[in-house]
């Protein structure tokens, strides 16, 4: 088995698998190591109720509308980012303005500094509810055709690269003329360059470590602990939509997805998937029923990415100053170490465009390196 390559890619999420194949199409030699025993990342795609379900990455927006819901919610959304094309005019450069007076405000700080009735508040609570784990340590697309299985099988299909899944690493030493990986059975794996694209980066020893505010950022980790949660109900029961405040109820967002055998598909979020477990037929019916009373739930699937040792967390809402400071560094590059994910991706962080773009684009900068000799 051969253990040098052109380029090591770490992690076969959305923006690994699109780097890695971004490369090899290029002609280098490239081996994805992945510590799941299944390519994907934070995208996660299986059977439930008889049929697939995506039980990560896939979000779609609240675009089921309805006259009731848009007349509540444009007003408070449209304040809520009403500042955003001066605070930020070029979105791939978060750093282009000068933002520091807003540098440490939290969500929690802008809501409050609205002043808005309680009525308003609590239709903006509900609206965030989906995307957040709390207001206070935070700093919001369509539904893919065939589902993010049918993409990651497309992208796989047009990669030569060497893919080795359950293998974790442990380490990534840049010596100044080559790379060399580590993984966590003590094999290494020699390279010219390395992309990371992990969100647990925190569990890799870095040599030379990362800057300052990277680490930072890593080490005070992902602050979401959402969730989402799929109900099979009883019956095809009538479309609907509902918000309920963080803290205030277990199941955050409820939403009627499709119909399945005679049955409903409801999706629901969590912003805090410690409140619930999914497991638990009779929670979630009991959540569930602050929404709709009465409603039989027959069965429910989830994947915690809480819990998940190589997520640690859901989507990421990044903490006052990542954004602009941490994330902006790891665009970078740490040497012959590149850094791609969903998590410093631009504009939309954590979409899953988002992290096929960095990892388009840390191809193309590992490849100029390659190109030019520089690595």
């Amino acid at each position: 088995m051969t253990d040098t390559f052109d380029v090591v890619m770490v992690g076969a999420g959305m923006a690994g698998i699109m780097a890695a194949r971004d490369l090899s199409k290029e002609g280098y030699s490239v081996i994805l190591l992945e510590a799941r025993d299944r390519v994907g990342g934070r995208t996660y795609t299986k059977r439930a109720f008889g049929r697939e379900v995506k039980l990560g990455g896939a979000y779609v927006h609240w675009s089921h509308t309805n006259s009731d819901h848009d007349v509540a919610v444009e007003p408070v959304i449209t304040r809520l980012v009403d500042d955003v094309c001066r605070r930020f005019p070029t979105p791939f450069e978060p750093g282009a303005v000068d933002n520091s007076e807003i540098e440490k405000e939290t969500l929690e700080d802008r809501i409050n500094s609205f002043n808005i009735p309680t009525y308003e508040r609590e239709v903006l609570d509900g609206i965030l509810s989906g995307m957040v784990h709390a207001y206070n340590p935070h700093g919001s697309y369509w539904a893919i055709d065939g589902g993010t299985k049918r993409l990651i099988n497309a992208i796989m299909a047009e990669s030569s690269v060497e893919l080795r899944i359950s293998t974790p690493v442990s380490s990534i030493t840049d010596n100044g003329s080559q790379v060399t990986v580590t993984t966590r059975t003590g094999h290494k794996i020699h390279s010219r360059s390395v992309i990371v694209a992990l969100n647990t980066i925190g569990d890799i020893k870095i040599t030379p470590d990362i800057p300052p505010r990277v680490r930072q950022m890593i080490d005070q980790k992902n602050p979401v602990m959402g969730g989402k949660i799929w109900a099979r109900v009883k019956g095809e029961i009538q479309p609907f939509s509902g918000f309920a405040s963080v803290s205030k109820s277990p199941i955050n967002v409820a939403r009627v997805e499709s119909r399945y055998n005679g049955d409903t598909l409801i999706l629901c979020m969590c912003s805090d998937v410690r409140t619930i477990c999914a497991d638990d037929r009779e929670a979630v019916q009991a959540a569930l029923r602050e929404f709709v009373p009465d409603i039989q739930v027959i069965d429910t699937a989830s994947h915690n990415w809480v819990t998940d040792e190589f997520s640690k967390g859901a989507w990421m809402m990044h903490r006052p100053g990542h954004l602009t400071q941490g994330a902006l560094q790891m665009r970078q590059p740490h040497g012959r170490v590149h850094f791609a994910g969903g998590d410093i991706a631009l504009p939309v962080v954590t979409s899953i465009d988002g992290a096929m773009g960095t990892g388009a684009a840390a191809a193309r900068d590992v490849a100029s390196g390659l190109a030019s000799g520089k690595y």
